[in-house]
């Protein structure tokens, strides 16, 4: 979806998108923050996120520059490409607060967010709202033109809507959300000749469970991410939380220093890592949000930073239950390690309402199992083991067992 808009802004902002801009600076004055721009931008977007508190402004036609800024209700700033066309600023809260206004400077080359200190209840409201968008025109006219000639339409794109949901019909049918993993700067693990990559297979793997799930007709199934993206981690959970998951999958794969190391596993969250591999691969994968040596997710890899209420640790015993059918009903067709069942602090698992498991499927260092990773009988075998756990799972939930 950002490559349409930013396919769109390329028509509408020809001076603004083909000449990327470049950040400035960033100004903090009591509640306000202002991005300075050194050549006009378009549009803005924002959304929020918890766990720790956080504001994340994504910039279509922007590059990043070399920025810092904290004050008032910025505790601190980090910064990325989201892809090659949009930067990605992320404030860290001192307290939660929402973007209450943002307006861009006449010229477009400035844009102040007005912040607002909220409290807990709404913050977590605003979340699941997801992303608003800024810097559009809301004139009578059919086109406006901006100092320096930038003419901004009338009908603009709306902000992004939430992933297509397929498969059955009617709201009442459990939703599963499967997540690929990595993504757009970020490859994951990668073969051991590089020309094969993690981002591919986990979303290769993600397809083919969601095209089998939707054939049984028996759940509504929505994806994270359909193409080559980058999601900061806690987006990923936020998007199956804002959709009312009923279950989240995130599929990944494995690799390891000893490439006899092979098969699949699966991991739950808990405050304890299992054993060592299992917090090397935590710590591993919580650093995904981490560009250009900046931390884009602001989590501590310590699961215990999260307080884990009774709601979220009847979600976490949901997950372990499904962990373990999901493994008996792939079994006959997908190999795993010993004691596939594994305990991990990954941030992706954090949703503290909806049932998650991370679902490594082999391993991009083993030369057999990355044959199998990008086979598509293999992805096939997932899928359909997937599926038979999933409506056992949910078959179960209804009965009550």
């Amino acid at each position: 979806m950002w490559i349409m808009i930013a396919s769109w802004l390329m028509i509408a902002w020809p001076g603004a998108v083909r000449a990327s801009a470049a950040i400035a600076g960033i100004d903090i004055a009591a509640n306000q923050v202002t991005v300075r721009f050194d050549k006009p931008v378009a549009t803005a977007s924002a959304f929020v996120l918890n766990g720790p508190d956080r504001i994340a402004v994504d910039l279509p036609g922007t590059q990043m520059g070399r920025i810092a800024a904290t004050g008032g209700l910025i505790a601190s700033t980090r910064h990325g490409q989201y892809d090659q066309q949009t930067a990605r600023i992320v404030f860290e809260l001192t307290e939660p607060a929402i973007v209450a206004d943002a307006e861009f400077s006449p010229d477009h080359q400035a844009l102040t967010l007005t912040l607002q200190p909220v409290s807990e209840n709404l913050f977590a409201r605003t979340v699941r709202k997801g992303r608003r968008l800024f810097g559009l025109n809301k004139g009578n006219d059919e086109n406006t033109t901006q100092p320096g000639g930038i003419t901004v339409p009338l009908d603009p794109p709306k902000p992004l809507p939430a992933p297509l949901v397929t498969g059955a019909r009617g709201t009442k049918r459990p939703l599963v959300v499967i997540d690929a993993g990595h993504g757009g700067h970020d490859p994951g693990s990668l073969s051991a000749d590089g020309s094969r990559r993690e981002k591919d297979a986990a979303l290769a793997i993600a397809r083919a469970i969601r095209d089998e799930l939707a054939a049984s007709g028996r759940v509504r199934v929505a994806l994270t991410r359909g193409d080559d993206r980058f999601l900061v981690l806690g987006e990923r959970r936020e998007i199956a939380r804002r959709l009312k998951a009923d279950l989240f999958i995130s599929v990944h794969a494995d690799s390891a220093p000893n490439p006899a190391a092979r098969g699949a596993s699966i991991y739950t969250l808990s405050e304890v890592a299992s054993d060592r591999v299992a917090a090397q691969l935590a710590a591993k994968e919580n650093r995904a949000d981490i560009l250009n040596g900046v931390d884009l997710g602001g989590e501590n890899n310590d699961v215990s930073s999260i307080l884990i209420d009774l709601a979220q640790r009847e979600t976490m015993n949901i997950s372990s239950n499904f962990a373990t059918l999901l493994q008996r009903e792939m079994s006959g067709t997908v190999h795993f390690k010993d004691s596939a069942h594994k305990f991990a602090g990954l941030i992706v698992l954090k949703a503290p309402d909806v049932p998650s498991v991370l679902l490594e499927t082999g391993y991009m260092s083993n030369p057999d199992d990355l044959q199998l990773l990008f086979s598509h009988d293999y992805q096939h075998d997932i899928a359909v083991g997937v599926r038979k756990a999933v409506e056992t799972h949910f078959a179960r939930r209804l009965t009550g067992e």
